[in-house]
């Protein structure tokens, strides 16, 4: 959970950067997480419906939220349920309509709509105010990291030949929940590469010995994620995607090299790139060599070609190459924070063709 000192800190942040002199009235929901914590998990009843934030001159937060959500939680001075429907008397109306004299209220505007003459001014200066993150934000990214670890280790230890990509997905999970001890949301690939196929949902597809299967997921708490991925061999590992495998580690290694403030989106994506050329695979690697991770996957900064986004400190960023042939496909990432004199990389889990389950 992010702590009410950091939400505090980041709504300060924001003022000073903008110089507000008047209240404004936000609903983004990435705003509402950024600023005060305010985030409905997916799985719930009400996850539909959001709230809104008003945030005065000085820093302080009020949060106006439909009182079946769970506002209560938020990190913010003053909060207030708003009664739409009590399950014993008839819905107040259409029930968007509930924060209608709110608005009222505070000039009748949500100032980061797109709508909104400010809208613009708001949604750039928090994405640039959201690449350093802050250490709440931090723990949050490496709790979800840990419980992503917890089903790479799984698959490594299960996956085989005649299992569904669904009950690779479904194990996976599991050891996610036992992790956490509760629910939480799980997407990504899960899937084996098979000719131009790199990603997407898992389906009822029965793994065969000699596929490579791509598992790259995240693990969503609070809003905040992780983006691991391992590629594991179906059986024993042939010679060529032990070539693919070793390329792919130094490619990693070139990126970690490049990794530091003040260097390019470009500069780290050629850094990648460079050590495939020199194994004569570059025509394999069709893809952005990572990006940024946070509130949002992907965000900024992009390591694609002709990024002039430069790293700064406190950023939090992958590197994820990969190599698509006709025959398999893999990739392998890891998650780093941008510090003062280069990265540390914040994931742990095993980049390993090899599930001990064929061993």
């Amino acid at each position: 959970m992010l702590t009410p000192e950091g939400c505090r800190r980041r709504r300060e942040r924001l003022v000073n950067h903008l110089g507000w002199k008047t209240p404004v009235v936000l609903a983004d929901p990435i705003h509402l997480r950024y600023l005060a914590g305010f985030h409905v998990e997916a799985i719930h009843q009400h996850a539909d419906f959001g709230a809104i934030l008003v945030l005065f001159p000085n820093g302080d937060g009020r949060l106006y939220y439909d009182s079946r959500l769970p506002g209560a939680s938020a990190q913010v001075e003053q909060h207030e349920a708003l009664v739409w429907y009590d399950g014993q008397s008839p819905g107040r109306g259409p029930r968007r309509l509930i924060f209608e004299p709110i608005l009222n209220q505070y000039g009748g505007r949500i100032h980061d709509a797109l709508t909104d003459p400010q809208a613009r001014e708001i949604h750039t200066a928090i994405s640039q105010l959201r690449r350093a993150k802050d250490e709440d934000e931090l723990e949050m990214i490496r709790r979800c990291l840990r419980a992503t670890e917890a089903g790479h280790a799984w698959a490594r230890q299960h996956l085989q030949a005649g299992m569904t990509e669904l009950e690779v997905y479904s194990g996976v999970t599991q050891a996610v929940y036992q992790f956490l001890g509760h629910w939480a949301v799980v997407y990504g690939d899960f899937v084996a590469a098979k000719g131009k196929k790199r990603g997407g949902p898992p389906t009822n597809y029965r793994l065969q010995r000699g596929d490579t299967f791509i598992l790259d997921y995240s693990v969503v708490l609070g809003g905040y994620r992780s983006d691991c991925t391992n590629t594991l061999c179906v059986g024993s590992v042939p010679p060529r995607q032990q070539e693919l495998y070793e390329a792919c580690l130094e490619a990693i290694r070139a990126g970690e090299s490049a990794l530091r403030p003040g260097a390019t989106g470009q500069h780290v994506y050629h850094a990648v790139r460079d050590a495939f050329r020199r194994r004569g695979l570059e025509a394999f690697f069709t893809t952005h060599a990572g990006h940024g991770l946070g509130l949002m996957h992907p965000e900024p900064p992009f390591f694609v070609p002709h990024s002039t986004e430069v790293l700064q400190v406190g950023d939090v960023v992958t590197l994820e190459p990969g190599l698509y042939c006709d025959d398999c496909g893999m990739r392998f990432e890891h998650v780093y924070r941008i510090t003062e004199t280069g990265c540390e990389r914040l994931s742990e889990h095993t980049l390993a063709l090899a599930c001990t389950s064929s061993q």
